[in-house]
């Protein structure tokens, strides 16, 4: 198969574009979902809870693109298969994958923490953008014209850990490393891959951030947040990038919020 060539994507741009969310019932997918939508993107809506999903699309009915709920397992690879097997269906190709699902544990000590729940946040953080990422790179690179963009929700975790949250900070740091090892091998196939870090941004998983969060030194304190309109414009920017061009990684933080610097 020949390389793409800069006129292929160019004349792609013009056409209808289809992006695929992870965890798009909610917070940060369905901000993200919402904004492709809004500038003409078809949009394939992923995750676990099919009426939410259904809201997701409902929103997105005013921008007139093309919105698909998919109720799907991104820890199940029969499930990730099937996903993507009805967006190829659906669109015939795939120029954009938001591995956005995510989950936490409980606040509680490492050494306290069930073994369950640790299972249970690798298998969704970790497990599940692996198996989404593989499943898009066999469709991007057999598609015509072939390439697409892989972006990784990592988070601040990936950079620095809070207090008691040893599944969650151990699984963003992988994505780091999987972002780098897919952005290498993805390479010879046209398919760029990125990864955007997000710091505060106003969802119900933070809403408990205007009360107070648990420090590194013990103590409680209110932290400020960030719209969810500023982490969708991020997604955005580097959807919106020629393939030859790409953000390797992004951080976008509610700027008062305590990370930069030391406490």
């Amino acid at each position: 198969m020949q390389n793409t060539s800069i006129l292929d994507w160019t004349s792609l741009a013009s056409a209808t574009r289809v992006a695929l969310v992870t965890g798009a019932g909610s917070g940060i997918g369905r901000a993200v979902a919402l904004a492709l939508a809004g500038e003409g993107w078809s949009v394939v809506l992923a995750g676990r809870r099919a009426e939410a999903l259904a809201e997701t699309a409902e929103q997105g009915k005013p921008s007139g693109a093309r919105l698909l709920p998919v109720p799907t397992d991104v820890t199940d690879p029969r499930s990730v298969q099937e996903l993507f097997a009805k967006t190829k269906e659906a669109f015939g190709r795939l120029d954009l994958l938001f591995n956005n699902a995510g989950q936490g544990a409980p606040p509680v000590p490492l050494e306290d923490l069930p073994f369950e729940q640790w299972r249970a946040v690798v298998d969704v953080n970790l497990t599940g953008v692996f198996l989404c990422t593989q499943e898009a790179i066999k469709l991007m690179k057999s598609q015509e014209p072939r390439g697409g963009r892989i972006i990784n929700n990592g988070s601040i975790s990936a950079h620095a850990p809070r207090p008691n949250s040893a599944p969650y900070t151990a699984t963003k740091h992988a994505i780091t490393g999987l972002t780098k090892s897919t952005a290498l091998d993805g390479r010879r196939y046209d398919i760029a891959c990125g990864q955007i870090d997000i710091g505060n941004a106003a969802t119900e998983m933070t809403a408990g951030m205007v009360e107070g969060v648990p420090q590194a030194d013990g103590s409680l304190r209110p932290e400020p947040r960030m719209d969810l309109e500023h982490v969708a414009r991020a997604v955005l920017y580097m959807a919106g990038l020629p393939l030859e061009a790409n953000v390797q990684f992004l951080t976008v933080i509610a700027t008062k919020m305590p990370f930069v610097g030391r406490g």
